[in-house]
């Protein structure tokens, strides 16, 4: 490696330890973070074309939809490819990027993902036994570490979206074991993913910290200012931003069948 090359480098890894930082501040702050997730570099170049956009968050739902795959089904590579190509649209705001379950080895996986931009992820626990979901935070953390990057791990726990039948209560009292212990392996916030109440979010937020829980915005949750006042960190969108910008061009197309015309308001996005 070349003298230049390595100033090149040292620098790229500057700048990333940087966009790592502020979206760890981001999580940190009083006001809730609002991340809309996006899944290409056009979705990309619209959401940051707005002024309020402090960071990005891919939707791995959303991606591997666009790739015909299933969700958590995508192969790392046509993940890694696209977040990388958002990364750069991006400049110099930071992406969180999901990564399903982190993979065969979520250490291994991180790397990769630092390698091309990727300053924070969502990595879920699929249930997995405490101990080993835990085990597996550590490595990404520890992964992390030695790329020299404050990763921001938002750790997901399925407390919710799979909890089948179980009692509420049981999932609160699962979501508040598994986040303490993601915490404890050095995650920085923990995604609880699900419909969450006003009730259901202050017992979260009293078990596992203040600003240190991480919510979704589905249809029938509370608005992010809810959630904030309750003390949650962040929320994202997962694929129903994706899911919007569908509706919209099917509704369209029915128009058209119907010989209907292109809205007037139509802003050239792309």
């Amino acid at each position: 490696m070349t003298s230049e090359t390595s100033e090149t480098s040292n620098e790229h890894k500057a700048s990333r330890a940087d966009r790592a930082r502020t979206l760890r501040e981001l999580h940190a702050a009083p006001e809730i973070l609002r991340v809309v997730n996006v899944w290409d570099v056009v979705s990309a170049k619209a959401v940051l074309a707005l002024p309020q956009t402090k960071a990005l968050a891919t939707a791995g739902h959303s991606i591997a939809a666009s790739f015909g795959y299933p969700d958590g089904t995508i192969p790392l590579e046509l993940t890694l490819d696209m977040v990388g190509r958002i990364v750069a649209a991006a400049g110099n705001v930071p992406v969180s990027a999901d990564l399903d379950d982190g993979y065969e080895d979520p250490a291994e996986t991180t790397r990769r993902a630092i390698d091309v931009g990727i300053v924070g992820a969502n990595v879920e626990d699929r249930l997995r036994p405490v101990a080993e979901a835990a085990a597996r935070v550590e490595a990404i953390v520890a992964a992390a570490a030695t790329e020299g990057v404050p990763f921001a791990l938002n750790a997901r726990t399925d407390a919710f979206v799979r909890a089948g039948d179980r009692p509420v209560e049981e999932s609160i009292a699962d979501a508040i074991d598994r986040g303490r212990a993601y915490l404890a392996a050095g995650a920085d916030v923990v995604f609880v993913p699900g419909v969450l109440s006003a009730d259901v979010a202050r017992q979260l937020v009293e078990g596992i910290g203040d600003r240190k829980i991480s919510v979704i915005g589905l249809p029938g949750a509370l608005t992010a200012g809810e959630y904030e006042a309750l003390g949650v960190a962040r929320i994202s969108y997962g694929p129903t931003t994706q899911r919007v910008a569908l509706t919209a061009l099917q509704d369209v197309a029915k128009s058209l069948y119907a010989d209907g015309v292109i809205p007037a308001s139509t802003r050239a996005l792309n």
